[in-house]
């Protein structure tokens, strides 16, 4: 089952539940991939185009939630962590931070890299790897530990 069909069918189900949260970030979801296609001018978006306006859409909650934070508006940091909640149902299971550094340190071997100076080497390997499956600045932080 395609995305897009999933959010269809999760969309209906939210509207006979009135659960109007869900409905609301299922629709933005849906908007989200649909604006990508219009740009990119595609039918449809591969997996891997749809995992991206996803871990996009994650990445704006989670710079809003820290501002937010920052501001002591608690009505709305929970709303983002709910909005948060229901975005990740939609994306691949996490990498664990075991299985993150295993791909890291076997990208590091692979490339040859020593020092921090070798640091966009490794992320430009290690991203395509782990994409939709890692945060960015998780994967970034470990690289750089491991670097050093």
């Amino acid at each position: 089952m395609s995305l897009l069909d999933r959010l269809n069918e999760d969309m209906k189900v939210a509207m006979k539940n009135k659960e109007k949260e869900k409905l609301s970030v299922i629709r933005m979801i849906k908007a989200s991939i649909q604006n990508e296609s219009i740009k990119l001018g595609k039918n449809q978006l591969t997996n891997d185009e749809e995992l991206t306006v996803l871990s996009r859409e994650v990445k704006q909650r989670k710079d809003s939630l820290q501002e937010f934070e920052k501001a002591g508006r608690t009505d709305l940091i929970e709303k983002m962590k709910k909005e948060l909640t229901y975005i990740n149902q939609y994306l691949p299971k996490q990498l664990s931070d075991d299985e993150l550094i295993s791909i890291i340190e076997q990208t590091i071997a692979d490339i040859g890299a020593s020092s921090k100076a070798d640091m966009g080497k490794v992320m430009a390997a290690v991203m395509p790897k782990v994409k939709g499956k890692a945060d960015g600045a998780k994967v970034n932080q470990l690289v750089q530990k491991l670097l050093s």
